[in-house]
């Protein structure tokens, strides 16, 4: 998106992923993933999975996307599942979906435990799908305490919508160091001058859509993503906007006050903080801390880009908060797996445990 300073060199944040004869990571490359995380916030995993594991995990959301009674999720993406411009819906707790992600587990298991006890549980399994005319997500922070996890189970270019992520923006700090409360604050003045950004890319993009022969506007489909009362904090709704109903991004926050300070930090702002946007290929897994910056961009490709995804809770959470933000599948819910259940899963087992 050529309105945001974004970069596309990743190569600070990743680590080829060197797995032992147990298939589980390396102790040293372990340690370069922790301090990866636990650094920047996020640690993009190069060749995790071999190209048949992928391949694998690809039939799996396929076969999530072909089913016509899937359980689309309810975070984040409302309007363009609609629209059918994405299509994020949650993964049966299936054998195979199961064992898949039970497989992730415990490859990244010296990783992941140092975030989450075995009885924390797993949130969510979902794919994350996007085509071409969704809308580019505003930086925001998921609800804290989770970790989260992208497989890219085909290639990903940057035209995709590979996610932005803000290195260092966790609210934990470096090395759970926290950020002072002006840091803080030079965060939330840096999203609301890259939201501004977004909002009239999505607006000048959807003019763009009418007339398109490549993904042109459906029936109220303008009215959906423009000015609908519905809620949905990614679309570029200029009522809600107006009105302030978006917490993400509204009229509210642009106060003379905060104006004033945009103005006189922009140097700083402009420095401080640094947009990367991924373009994982395939078999690259991508960790992250759910409370750093990120947003999914829009695709502005033909081809669609899909995701595997999970989430972990790194401590104990409410059913509120739970469903605040994350989309467990109805069979996930009628039986919830916790971190230690995917490391106990028979499709792990033939990893020696190093816990004890």
């Amino acid at each position: 998106m050529s309105d945001l300073p974004i970069s596309s060199d990743t190569a600070a944040f990743e680590v080829a992923a060197v797995r032992d004869a147990q298939g589980r990571l390396t102790e040293p490359c372990a340690r370069a993933a922790r301090a990866m995380m636990a650094t920047h916030g996020f640690v993009i995993l190069t060749g995790l999975l071999s190209h048949a594991e992928a391949d694998a995990g690809l039939a799996l959301v396929r076969a999530a996307l072909d089913d016509p009674e899937r359980s689309r999720c309810a975070f984040a993406s409302q309007t363009d599942n609609r629209h059918r411009r994405r299509d994020f819906c949650a993964l049966p707790a299936s054998p195979e979906v199961t064992a898949f992600a039970a497989t992730l587990a415990r490859r990244l298991e010296d990783v992941l435990s140092a975030y989450c006890g075995r009885e924390h549980p797993l949130l969510e399994v979902t794919t994350l799908t996007s085509y071409f005319g969704s809308s580019h997500q505003y930086i925001h922070r998921d609800p804290p305490g989770v970790i989260s996890l992208f497989a890219a189970l085909e290639d990903v270019s940057d035209a995709q919508g590979g996610t932005v992520f803000v290195p260092g923006t966790q609210p934990s700090g470096i090395a759970g160091r926290p950020h002072d409360p002006g840091t803080l604050a030079l965060m939330d003045l840096a999203s609301i001058a890259w939201n501004w950004r977004i909002l009239r890319h999505n607006l000048a993009k959807l003019w763009a859509m009418r007339g398109s022969t490549e993904a042109p506007l459906g029936p109220g489909e303008l009215r959906d993503r423009v000015f609908s009362t519905k809620w949905d904090e990614h679309q570029p709704n200029l009522l809600r906007f107006l009105i302030g109903k978006n917490p993400l991004f509204s009229l509210a926050m642009l106060t003379p006050p905060t104006l004033w300070r945009l103005w006189r930090h922009r140097a700083e702002l402009r420095h401080r903080f640094r947009l990367v946007q991924t373009a994982p290929k395939k078999g690259t897994v991508i960790l992250y801390q759910s409370d750093m910056l990120h947003a999914g961009p829009d695709n502005r490709s033909p081809a669609p880009r899909r995701l595997f995804s999970m989430s972990l809770a790194r401590g104990p959470v409410t059913e509120k908060m739970w469903h605040s933000g994350y989309s467990p599948h109805p069979t996930l819910k009628e039986r919830p797996m916790s971190f230690g259940d995917l490391l106990n899963h028979p499709a792990a087992q033939e990893i020696e445990p190093t816990w004890a």
